[in-house]
C-alpha cells in the first residue's frame, strides 16, 4: 500500500513519522505520561506536517476575515502559500501543500497532532476521502478566544492517518452485561483483584511496590500471570516510514 504526496507548491511543507514527544509530557517527573501506551502510540499513527517557517498569529475576537492578522517571523515569499484566514470567525487555515491520494477504500484523517497542546486555539479534524479527491483539503484551527498563539518552525500543524472509514457503518455497538462473556469477566476481575492490591501497596508504602511504580500489563502486552501468557502480537512501539521519491 502507498500513500502518494503530490505537491502543490514548490516548497511544500515537511513530511516526517509522528514523533512520540511532546513538551508537557517531558515535564512531568520521570516522564510518567509516556507509561500511558494508548496515548504515545496515537502520537506515533500516522505522519506530521511541519511548519517551514515561524510566525505569530493574533485573532481581535471579531468574524472578519482581516480580523486574523499573521506575522512571519521574517520574510518569506512562500509564507502566504501557508496559513491564511480564509473561513472567517476566528479560523485559521493552513494550506497542506500536497494532493493526497489513498489506496481505494481508504481516507485520510486529518486533525491536530495528538496530545499536542496549543493555549489559545484548538485544532479541527476533518475525513476526507483521498481514494478519489482530485483536490487538496486544508487544515484548521479555531481560536477558542482572542490573543495571541505561536507557530514554530519544526512545529507540526497538521496530522494525518488512513481509515478505511466507508465500513464503520457496518458496525453494530452491541451493550452486554460482562457476565454473558465468562471468559472476559473471568479476565476482567484477576486484573482488577491484582489493581486492586498494587493500589493498596502503593498507599502503605511497600518498597517493592513503590519500586515498581506501575503495573505494566498492557505496556508490555501481558496478562496477569494466571491468565494466560503474553500475547505475542502486541505493539508498544510504531516505526512509521519516511516519505520517499518516487
Amino acid at each position: 500500500m502507498e500513500l502518494e504526496c503530490y505537491p502543490t507548491q514548490e516548497r511544500p511543507p515537511e513530511i516526517v513519522p509522528g514523533r512520540p514527544q511532546r513538551a508537557w509530557m517531558e515535564r512531568f517527573a520521570a516522564r510518567h505520561p509516556y507509561r500511558c501506551l494508548p496515548m504515545t502510540m496515537a502520537n506515533t499513527s500516522g505522519w506530521e506536517l511541519l511548519c517551514p517557517i515561524a510566525f505569530t498569529a493574533e485573532w481581535n475576537g471579531g468574524i472578519k476575515q482581516e480580523d486574523i492578522t499573521l506575522r512571519p517571523d521574517n520574510p518569506n515569499p512562500d509564507f502566504h502559500m501557508l496559513a491564511t484566514s480564509h473561513f472567517s470567525h476566528g479560523v485559521l487555515t493552513f494550506h497542506a501543500g500536497y494532493l493526497f491520494r489513498t489506496p481505494p477504500g481508504w481516507s485520510l484523517s486529518v486533525m491536530g497532532p495528538p496530545n499536542h497542546l496549543k493555549d489559545g486555539i484548538q485544532a479541527l479534524a476533518g475525513v476526507v476521502e483521498t481514494d478519489w479527491l482530485p483536490f487538496p483539503f486544508t487544515m484548521n484551527w479555531h481560536f477558542t478566544r482572542p490573543g495571541k498563539v505561536r507557530f514554530e518552525k519544526g512545529e507540526p500543524f497538521c496530522f494525518i492517518t488512513l481509515q478505511q472509514d466507508k465500513t464503520l457503518t457496518e458496525i453494530q455497538p452491541v451493550i452486554r452485561r460482562m457476565d454473558s462473556n465468562p471468559e472476559i469477566r473471568g479476565q476482567y476481575d484477576v486484573w482488577e483483584k491484582h489493581r486492586s492490591e498494587f493500589n493498596r501497596r502503593i498507599f502503605r508504602g511497600d518498597p517493592e511496590a513503590t519500586k515498581e511504580a506501575w503495573q505494566r500489563y498492557y505496556f508490555k502486552g501481558e496478562y496477569p500471570e494466571e491468565i494466560a501468557p503474553a500475547r505475542d502480537d502486541h505493539v508498544n512501539k510504531r516505526r512509521l516510514k519516511t516519505p520517499r521519491r518516487g
